[in-house]
């Protein structure tokens, strides 16, 4: 008799290729699935096993696969990270780092790819495509990524895309630009490689021009017209939570569209990571009316066949034996994991604390000085009277704003937003290139007291303060500096949470659980100070985002993100 490692009979397992379950035996050589027994019992007659496991009609589906993600998101390492989405039934993500990258630059890429040598979790990387997201005329980051850092990362074997490309005016409008540069590179170099875009309310022939170029998938925030003319045109389209409305995916289904979509979750908070990842998605789309083995399909079948992962994402001879197996689908409860014929996860969940592995100068990265009142003050174009502002309007449960005009009065030159029913935002150079410091005005569903400070500003990562308070918001800047980056909370003087993000400023080595509870606890004092959001921190943080529409603060100022210019302050009559 053949021998090999494991054997679980009596389970169901999905066929990805026809697409539904089957009852069978399954045996698993060498770290891969070798035989899939439906009808002959051929496993239990002609091979022998070191381990033979009862599935007890137990559901075998394949590992989860994430294809669009950041780890940074979650505020944590690689190791944490894996440790807290393998119980989850997650076995291979696609990592975009373009967070570390605007910090650092290559050095960031390669100290990420570099520190995930001891995770169960296969861990893919995209090439960080748009670094900065616009360019060093809209916004001051601490690294750059250029076509000669491209040909360096392309020689990585864990690199299997391009990152999703932002800044899409100089994309379509300048031959010559940085990016397009990048993208001759790679189809030069490496041509199969696939290529990710960031394609918010574009549309039309500029959609056109976008695919054009090679960016053939999104993972941006959707209806049912952009999907249509999305996949219409020959686009991948990546559905994360926020696209996943009932118009949408009544769309998806209604129309058949499985081999044109998959699951990703982009961006999830460390707090809400030890409560799900990627099988949230699944089992919120199987609530939503999607049939469950399609919403398995779009979590593991299709996202592999995106980025070319050939060697898995099924249940077949020769592919990588990453499988879950779940005590019912309708509800997705996770019994086990494991990863290459492994068992990883075994039904009860055990962090372990982090190992140093990040280089030294990573830890010092915030380059001021601390500030005092008088950085707040905020100079006029007129002396004494009214003058008519700019104000980003934050809405509930999106990162986009909206512009609006107010008139604020000035005293002696100086305006006086502390008085005004507005925020003031200011963005303050933090690498040591230029001492920049900008200013802006924030109304809607955000604070209405205290301060919030961070280093965590997508995606140039520079200190962002916003504030009712000059006082909040010079304890909370001052915190953050002092303690190398991280989040800040201040009402009435006194600092309500704080996070550190030693790394970069961005991330922490902190175990995953620990570090759960000071986001969550940072999320508990915006709700205090009046903020309205499904996810707070990622909405104060991509403030800061010039490429994600419409009005944006850095370190430059305000940016119109459709005409990607800097935009006064102060409005003309």
């Amino acid at each position: 008799m053949m021998k090999v490692d494991l054997i679980i009979n009596n389970v169901k397992v999905f066929n990805s290729y026809i697409k539904r379950f089957i009852d069978a035996d399954v045996a698993i050589l060498d770290k891969k699935f070798l035989y899939i027994d439906e009808h002959s019992k051929a496993i239990r007659n002609e091979l022998n096993a070191k381990e033979v496991i009862d599935g007890k009609g137990k559901y075998m589906i394949p590992g989860l696969i994430d294809i669009h993600m950041h780890i940074e998101s979650s505020m944590t390492i690689p190791y944490q990270f894996s440790q807290a989405v393998i119980p989850h039934g997650v076995t291979t993500v696609v990592a975009d780092p373009h967070e570390m990258a605007n910090v650092f630059g290559i050095k960031g890429i390669t100290a990420m790819i570099n520190s995930t040598k001891e995770n169960d979790l296969d861990i893919f990387y995209g090439i960080p495509s748009s670094v900065p997201s616009t360019t060093s005329l809209l916004e001051t980051t601490g690294g750059t990524i250029d076509v000669e850092d491209i040909t360096n990362l392309l020689k990585e074997d864990k690199i299997c895309c391009l990152g999703e490309v932002m800044n899409f005016k100089d994309l379509i409008n300048d031959k010559e630009s940085l990016i397009n540069k990048i993208i001759g590179k790679i189809k030069k170099q490496s041509p199969h490689l696939k290529i990710e875009g960031h394609c918010p309310k574009i549309t039309g022939l500029d959609l056109a021009k976008f695919i054009y170029q090679g960016v053939d998938a999104d993972h941006t925030q959707q209806t049912v017209a952009s999907l249509d003319e999305k996949i219409k045109s020959g686009m991948f389209m990546e559905i994360q939570h926020k696209s996943m409305t009932n118009e949408n995916i009544n769309y998806l289904v209604e129309n058949n569209l499985y081999e044109h979509f998959c699951f990703v979750t982009d961006d999830v908070m460390a707090h809400k990571l030890v409560e799900g990842h990627l099988n949230n998605l699944v089992k919120k789309a199987i609530k939503m009316g999607m049939p469950k083995e399609m919403a398995i399909y779009a979590s593991t079948y299709t996202p592999a066949k995106r980025m070319l992962l050939d060697d898995r994402g099924s249940i077949a001879p020769g592919k990588i034996a990453d499988f879950v197996l779940l005590n019912n689908v309708d509800d997705f409860n996770i019994h086990r994991v494991y990863k290459n014929g492994k068992i990883v996860f075994d039904g009860k969940v055990r962090y372990k604390e982090s190992f140093d592995n990040f280089p030294k100068e990573f830890y010092k990265s915030i380059k001021l000085d601390d500030v005092s009142n008088e950085n707040f003050e905020v100079s006029s174009p007129i002396k004494n009277g009214k003058v008519s502002c700019r104000i980003m309007k934050v809405t509930k449960n999106t990162t986009f704003t909206m512009q609006e005009i107010d008139k604020l009065d000035v005293i002696d030159g100086i305006l006086q937003w502390e008085s005004s029913n507005y925020c003031l935002i200011s963005v303050l150079e933090r690498y040591g290139k230029n001492n920049n410091q900008s200013f802006g005005l924030v109304s809607g569903s955000i604070i209405k007291e205290g301060a919030i400070a961070t280093t965590y500003a997508h995606d140039h990562h520079n200190l962002m303060v916003m504030g009712k308070s000059t006082k909040d918001m010079v304890i909370a800047t001052n915190w953050i500096i002092r303690h190398g980056g991280g989040y800040c909370v201040v009402k009435d003087g006194k600092i309500i949470a704080s996070l550190e993000l030693p790394i970069g400023g961005i991330i922490s080595e902190e175990r995953i659980d620990k570090l759960a509870k000071k986001v969550k606890d940072i999320n508990i004092s915006m709700a205090e100070l009046g903020y309205e959001h499904d996810n707070k921190i990622m909405s104060f943080s991509t403030l800061s985002l010039p490429v994600s529409p419409s009005l944006k603060i850095t370190d430059k100022g305000l940016i119109d993100v459709e005409k990607q210019e800097i935009v006064s302050l102060y409005k003309e009559n």
